[in-house]
């Protein structure tokens, strides 16, 4: 390879970089995200069970849109009644977001669907009554801990 060729090589190769720098995105920490679920979700599901959603909602950013309604978005649960042992109320976390066919970790704050307890007791232990079903199609809103870049 001729040191002509070398050079013309990085120059393509630097030109590439930056071009896929300046295609990159951010969504800031704050931002909601509205899904809707596609799997069914219980109260009596493992602790770190996966759950599928849609994004419901456009997300844009400074009139660019980031993410389009229909986006594949994955959770996980954070606690449940899955241990009778430590029987907690069904927590739900958006994990990752599926942009351009990879998966795209995220941090979003939990989110408990469902209603909140009826006795005293059971608002003292954090419980609810009965199993919590989340059906497909149900719309959950998550706020995101830290931005994501794209």
């Amino acid at each position: 390879m001729t040191k002509r060729t070398f050079i013309l090589i990085a120059i393509s190769s630097c030109a590439c970089l930056a071009a896929s720098d300046l295609n990159a995105a951010t969504i800031p920490a704050g931002t909601t995200l509205t899904v809707r679920t596609v799997s069914l979700v219980s109260s009596k599901d493992a602790v770190g069970k996966i759950f599928e959603a849609k994004i419901d909602q456009d997300v844009s950013i400074n009139g660019k849109v980031l993410l389009k309604a229909g986006t594949k978005a994955f959770g996980r649960v954070q606690a449940s009644r899955a241990n009778p042992r430590k029987s907690e109320p069904l927590t739900l976390d958006l994990t990752s977001i599926s942009v351009n066919g990879r998966n795209v970790p995220i941090k979003t704050n939990s989110f408990q669907p469902g209603s909140s307890p009826r006795t005293g007791r059971q608002a003292q232990f954090g419980h609810t009554a009965g199993t919590l079903l989340v059906s497909p199609g149900t719309k959950m809103q998550f706020q995101l801990v830290q931005p994501v870049t794209l």
